[in-house]
């Protein structure tokens, strides 16, 4: 017992135990910090595909309201999702809960596509929560340059 005691001793009185934790720490809190932003990663796609739900049922529970026009269904669908998202405790700003909610309307498979053909004329597409038969599909075409 008398031996364990001073090799404590001798490891606290030369230095030799501090060298060895800062050897370990020089491996280990990469590794800790590495650990911590994995972890917040995590948390963040977590919060994301939590808040594309909230667009997501916003959005499927306003496409059949035929009492509102898409800008007034936009607006709701945008106030819905930042409401659930404040009782969750998640702060959401409104640029991103519309950019939520117009790609929960764009996947969504209640609401039609329509493409328009080559002969016809373009419409003007107004930013917010349009009806799919207003949305405009122009293909892209490539010159040749010599």
């Amino acid at each position: 017992m008398k031996m364990i005691n001073d090799v404590v001793n001798w490891l606290i009185s030369s230095g030799a135990l501090t060298a060895l934790f800062i050897f370990a720490w020089k491996y280990v809190k990469p590794w800790l910090d590495n650990k911590a932003a994995h972890a917040s990663t995590e948390q963040s796609r977590a919060t994301w595909q939590l808040l594309k739900g909230f667009a997501d049922t916003a959005v499927t529970s306003l496409v059949g309201n035929q009492n509102l026009n898409g800008q007034e269904k936009f607006s709701e669908a945008t106030q819905t999702v930042k409401n659930l998202a404040n009782q969750q405790g998640i702060q959401v700003s409104n640029r991103a809960a519309q950019s939520l909610v117009q790609a929960a309307y764009e996947n969504s498979p209640l609401t039609p596509t329509v493409q328009v053909g080559e002969n016809e004329a373009p419409n003007t597409v107004v930013a917010g929560f349009k009806n799919k038969e207003e949305k405009i599909i122009k293909p892209i075409t490539v010159e040749e340059h010599d």
